[in-house]
């Protein structure tokens, strides 16, 4: 039997099925099993062709997601989450915080679900706070898909660049911020 995955992802698939088991105890089935497979590091090649993004034709379909970094006028940095509906253009959340956890996203999506809706497709990159159980455990529950950018290619999700290119231009950079700095952002 060839296995194309690790213990850790059978774990989560038997839980999402509903068995209850330790992860412990699939790590060791799955080294009695044999099902370890060590394999040469190959060259990165694309498993497939990427299939060009299709047009939003309705609002909530396709969301992007990024962070924008910032530093305040006494030195401590700041983190911004900008989301982008790919339909409206628009920018139905801007948080900003210190630190933003994969948890502190999970947050900040519900927030948005409960007025706006959920979008069918979000649009991330690689970074870990996406790629957490907290935010892989919420887009499963909520019926959400995750699609990652490829590393190194930030125009696979070329809104939420543009969105955060204009934001970077027109506010961070203008404005020298303070304890004030989420009210400012805000009126932006």
């Amino acid at each position: 039997m060839h296995v194309r995955f690790g213990y850790r992802r059978l774990y989560v698939l038997l839980c999402r099925e509903g068995w209850v088991v330790n992860h412990k105890l699939v790590y060791r089935l799955f080294q009695e099993e044999g099902l370890f497979v060590r394999t040469k590091k190959r060259k990165k090649l694309a498993s497939a062709p990427r299939s060009n993004r299709v047009e939003a034709v309705r609002p909530h379909q396709y969301w992007s997601m990024d962070f924008v970094h910032d530093q305040l006028a006494d030195g401590r940095r700041i983190r911004c989450l900008t989301i982008v509906d790919h339909f409206r253009r628009v920018n139905p959340t801007l948080e900003v915080n210190r630190s933003l956890t994969g948890e502190r996203v999970v947050q900040v999506l519900e927030r948005r679900a409960a007025t706006q809706g959920l979008p069918e497709v979000l649009f991330l990159d690689k970074g870990t706070e996406y790629t957490s159980k907290a935010v892989d455990t919420w887009a499963y529950r909520q019926g959400v898909k995750l699609d990652f950018s490829r590393p190194g290619k930030p125009t696979d999700n070329a809104y939420i660049e543009s969105f955060n290119g204009r934001f970077r231009d027109e506010c961070l950079n203008v404005y020298w911020f303070g304890s004030e700095v989420r009210r400012q952002i805000e009126q932006w």
